[in-house]
């Protein structure tokens, strides 16, 4: 089955189909040219996919439950609940998790805005650094497409290649490119090794201290900007000199860097100022050549929870809609510090609760909560005042993302499942906005 024959909600109605291409969320590669095979409303095969894909796209079993207080409830009376507990909170906050569309992440949006609530997404726990210092600095980046046709120097920095197992497959080293006819032959290969074992088959290896990484990248943007700068000594000129030479070399350098934790182990945090240093060099590499710094995500949408909150809001993260109008807070306003701090009196989740950051996740434990989103009756918010189990969009439901590069794709439902997550969204979106103008209605004392 092509594109050409694909329609928004199509789901294989042979008991045996080949759906291709399919777009895999497993990771942010977002590889979209997977064969899904489809046997009697399950998916049985997955060809090109990597583990993490394959666990990804699963069998196409799926939870399809409604509970309210714990108790199987009709998925018209869990919704009307959810609406309640929304309107009559004074403190409300929607929360964007990953592995829901955008037109789903969009609905969310306007559900925050109708309430009041503050709404935030899991990139202000795991990448905030990153967003803040692009705001501040702005950035030179690049499509992955762009990486795949026309780099020859790439510098994987402390990136651990198995959460991107395709990478080098789909994007570089390994492909033949626009410009770059041979692929891995016309491409010199560095690895930058600070925490981690390094990326494999590299064609020489950089191995830079921690305490020296943020140091190494300072310098760096200087020595590109100015060769001719005061030199000093030290390893982090060393190893700045070292990889000035080898990025003014080539016609269009990248560095590759994972922005998301964790890539560096569970009790190992980046040093301040490390996303500020790799955006400034990202500027510098283009005053000796053409290049940029291309950011590592994860996988489930998490760039288009930021795209569809700043359509709406102006803003990718922290955003507060309680006087009216949107505000950033992203020092004191993130989900995070909402629920630490205790004010937060009622809690909207869509999406993928397990991949939700654990600080965050134990917060939303303590207050009463909304959880919407694929396999919500079984994940870690399922004792949840409202629990709703939705689907998993490229799975049971179609859609748009977007992969790590901001670069949108479409994606197919394969298999049948629970209510779509944007259709849930839709109706709860009326409920809210009936139940503030009823309260309206009341009089003056029981306006929001």
């Amino acid at each position: 089955m092509r594109w050409g024959a694909w329609r928004p909600g199509w789901v294989p109605a042979d008991p045996t189909s080949r759906v291709e291409p399919a777009t895999c969320q497993g990771c942010g590669c977002a590889c979209d040219d997977i064969t899904v095979t489809v046997r009697e409303h399950r998916i049985v095969a997955s060809e090109r996919a990597c583990a993490m894909g394959a666990a990804w796209f699963g069998d196409g079993r799926a939870p399809s439950r409604a509970t309210r207080d714990g108790q199987e409830a009709a998925l018209d009376d869990a919704l009307s609940s959810a609406a309640h507990l929304l309107t009559h909170a004074t403190r409300p906050l929607v929360f964007l998790a990953p592995d829901v569309s955008m037109e789903a992440q969009r609905l969310a949006v306007a559900v925050a805005d109708t309430c009041g609530a503050s709404l935030d997404n899991v990139s202000a726990a795991t990448v905030a650094s990153s967003i803040l210092a692009a705001q501040e600095l702005g950035r030179a980046t690049a499509t992955l497409g762009e990486v795949r046709n026309r780099a020859d120097v790439v510098i994987f920095w402390d990136v651990d290649a198995e959460r991107y197992p395709r990478f080098a497959e789909r994007y570089a080293p390994d492909p033949v490119g626009l410009y770059v006819a041979a692929g891995r032959r016309d491409r010199r290969v560095v690895s930058v090794r600070v925490d981690l074992a390094g990326w494999p088959a590299a064609d020489e290896t950089v191995d830079i201290a921690r305490d020296d990484e943020v140091s190494t990248l300072t310098v760096l943007a200087a020595l590109l900007v100015d060769p001719g700068c005061v030199q000093g000594d030290g390893p982090a000129w060393a190893h700045a000199r070292t990889l000035a030479d080898i990025v003014t070399r080539g016609r269009y350098a990248v560095i590759v860097a994972d922005a998301e934790p964790g890539a560096r182990g569970p009790d190992v945090s980046r040093p301040s100022g490390r996303a500020e240093a790799l955006w400034r060099v990202s500027h510098a590499i283009n005053h000796r050549t053409r290049g940029g710094v291309i950011a590592l995500r994860a996988g489930g949408n998490r760039t288009g929870a930021e795209a569809a909150m700043t359509s709406a809001a102006g803003y990718p993260m922290a955003v507060d809609y309680m006087r009216g109008a949107p505000r950033y807070r992203p020092h004191d306003g993130t989900a995070m510090t909402l629920l630490a701090s205790g004010v937060v009196d009622a809690a909207l989740v869509v999406g993928e609760a397990r991949l939700i950051d654990q600080a965050v996740l134990a917060g939303l434990m303590q207050v009463p909560c909304v959880a919407l989103g694929p396999g919500a009756s079984g994940g870690p918010l399922a004792g949840s005042r409202v629990v709703i189990d939705s689907a998993r969009v490229g799975v049971h439901e179609a859609g748009t993302v977007l992969r790590m590069d901001d670069v949108p794709l479409p994606l197919r439902a394969l298999v049948a499942g629970p209510p779509a997550a944007r259709d849930l969204l839709a109706t709860l979106v009326t409920l809210v906005a009936s139940g503030h103008r009823r309260r309206a209605g009341a009089g003056p004392g029981a306006t929001l």
